[in-house]
């Protein structure tokens, strides 16, 4: 099973971009720690990230064929990214939005995720670990039997 993984805008800046609210912790470790739960439960990953809303659509546009699954981080692109929503909403497996923070307890602005809507789910303000929830959930979900 091949699980896709897009992180958006200024992800990149994870570890070093306003600590106090997305914590110490690098997008290269969240990766490691991606890539170690996915060995453990048996599938692969294919990671991109992107500063550039064109890049991560053609990213899903080139899987397609050959995913299962996605697990997406917009970062800026939650609230304004309508390209981004329609090309989930194309896709035929389950996709999972995540956030590190609890985009609901921070400005009023951030609440709303155009996002949301074209998703099976959303993990969030739980750090890395929301990352690593939304793997687990979204393998579940796609090896369970059809109808439960």
């Amino acid at each position: 099973m091949k699980i896709l993984v897009l992180h958006g805008p200024n992800l990149n800046l994870f570890g070093r971009r306003e600590p106090h609210i997305y914590g110490t912790t690098t997008l290269a470790e969240i990766d490691a720690r991606l890539q170690k739960l996915a060995a453990e439960l048996g599938v692969t990953l294919d990671t991109i990230q992107s500063n550039h809303e064109g890049e991560l659509i053609d990213f899903l546009h080139a899987h397609i064929d050959d995913a299962q699954g996605a697990l997406v981080n917009p970062a800026g692109l939650t609230q304004h990214g309508v390209p981004l929503h329609d090309a989930i909403k194309a896709m035929p497996f389950p996709v999972i939005e995540v956030h590190m923070s609890n985009i609901a307890a921070r400005e009023a602005w951030r609440a709303h995720s155009i996002i949301s809507p074209a998703v099976r789910g959303t993990v969030q303000g739980l750090g890395p670990q929301s990352y690593l929830a939304a793997l687990r959930a979204l393998v579940e979900m796609q090896r369970q039997p059809t109808g439960t």
